[in-house]
């Protein structure tokens, strides 16, 4: 029994150091994590804020309600609406010519003149024979009434009468003829003088004096009428019962100008639609008329054509830089009174210069034309008010102030 206790003292003993070291231990761990937990944070350990991102700065200009056209356009050619080549009417030497190429022509002006020798020898020779043929009628006259005198006694006989009766017959066509030879003499006598047909302007000359010119067959100049000129176009055969319903209804009237032109050009009546489509392009050929009096239209030079169907009244435009495209089709970022950002489907119409026709947005909403890409539909936007623009110049100007003050 005294072993044992003596035995557990020992143990006992043994334990009790090594207890107190562990719990040493412990205490110097926990000193450690105080120590640690209770120094201050430096500047390196304090972790930033996330920043809070401004409302982004947008340009914005009002939709607005016109009347527009509803259009087709197309390319076209001008197109004299007179020419003619002038071709001699008879054979002969060319020995005056009477313009300047280039010249502005009158109807009935002398262009160029042929040699009249063998004319007028000609005409001579006709009214000599119509002397000839109009003597012979006398003569035939005078034996007819000598006939008629004793035609009722036997001193002559009814064949001798009925022969002198037919002589006058013959000399009265011999007469005739003669005098429709000296009248087609007196023709070809004049068209030795060539004159213009026609009100328009010279082309170059492709005869000179001296050549000799055949009738019917030798072009001698062109002359074309560009006072009223033809704008010739075309549009395809899909469009062709649209233009024809609203030409049943109304007279189309169409907008031509050069391709450097400003505006919306010279207004025309569209007076010609072709019969047929055209097989190898599938296309109709129209044709609209203008004033051209100022000549600012020459034959031959292409055209733009702005063929107006109707008047679509009050229609809504944006400009447009205010319609985006996304996957679910075209949209526009308008602006509401608590200058947040609304996402708005629209569908778009025809361009009129730097506007569009809207469906989806109403006359005098702010829409964004520029910064879209920061803005969040639903999100504030800051609308500086130099870019508070009611057009587009305006905003393209409160654009160009902005990037400068940036």
């Amino acid at each position: 029994m005294k072993y044992a206790q003596h035995l557990a003292s020992e143990k006992l003993k043994l334990v009790q150091p090594t207890f107190q070291k562990g719990l040493m231990a412990i205490m110097l761990v926990g000193a450690v994590l105080v120590s640690v937990g209770c120094k201050p944070e430096s500047k390196q350990d304090v972790q930033p804020q996330a920043a809070v991102m401004p409302a982004p700065v947008v340009m914005v200009a009002n939709a607005k309600a016109q009347d527009v056209p509803l259009y087709i356009n197309s390319i076209g050619q001008a197109v004299a609406t007179e020419a003619v080549t002038i071709m001699p009417r008879i054979s002969g030497q060319v020995v005056e010519k009477c313009f300047e190429d280039g010249a502005v022509i009158r109807k009935g002006q002398t262009l160029f003149k042929l040699d009249r020798i063998p004319f007028e020898a000609a005409l001579a020779s006709a009214e000599a024979q119509l002397a000839q043929s109009e003597a012979s009628l006398d003569f035939a006259n005078i034996e007819l009434a000598r006939y008629e005198t004793i035609a009722g006694t036997n001193a002559v006989s009814k064949t001798d009468y009925d022969t002198k009766k037919n002589a006058v017959k013959v000399a009265k066509a011999q007469v005739a003829a003669a005098q429709a030879s000296v009248r087609t003499a007196r023709i070809r006598l004049d068209y030795c003088t060539i004159t213009s047909p026609i009100d328009g302007r010279a082309g170059a000359r492709l005869v000179d004096v001296g050549n000799i010119v055949r009738e019917n067959d030798t072009a001698m100049l062109s002359i074309q009428k560009l006072s009223l000129i033809y704008a010739q176009f075309t549009i395809n055969e899909q469009q062709l019962a649209q233009v024809r319903q609203y030409m049943s209804e109304h007279s189309l009237k169409a907008y031509v100008k050069l391709p450097g032109d400003a505006g919306q050009g010279v207004e025309g009546d569209v007076t010609f639609l072709n019969n047929a489509v055209e097989q190898a392009t599938g296309t109709v050929r129209l044709r609209a008329t203008m004033v051209n009096d100022d000549m600012h239209f020459w034959a031959g030079q292409f055209v733009n054509v702005q063929l107006v169907l109707k008047t679509l009244d009050d229609a809504v435009l944006v400009p447009q830089a205010a319609v985006q495209l996304s996957q679910k089709g075209q949209y526009v970022l308008s602006v509401d009174e608590q200058d947040h950002a609304q996402y708005r489907p629209v569908k778009t119409g025809q361009s009129h210069e730097q506007w569009i026709v809207v469906d989806g947005i109403k006359s005098g909403e702010r829409v964004i034309v520029d910064g879209q890409l920061m803005v969040r539909p639903g999100g504030p936007v800051t609308i500086p008010q130099t870019a508070q623009a009611t057009d587009v110049k305006s905003a393209q100007t409160s654009k160009t102030k902005a990037a400068n003050a940036s």
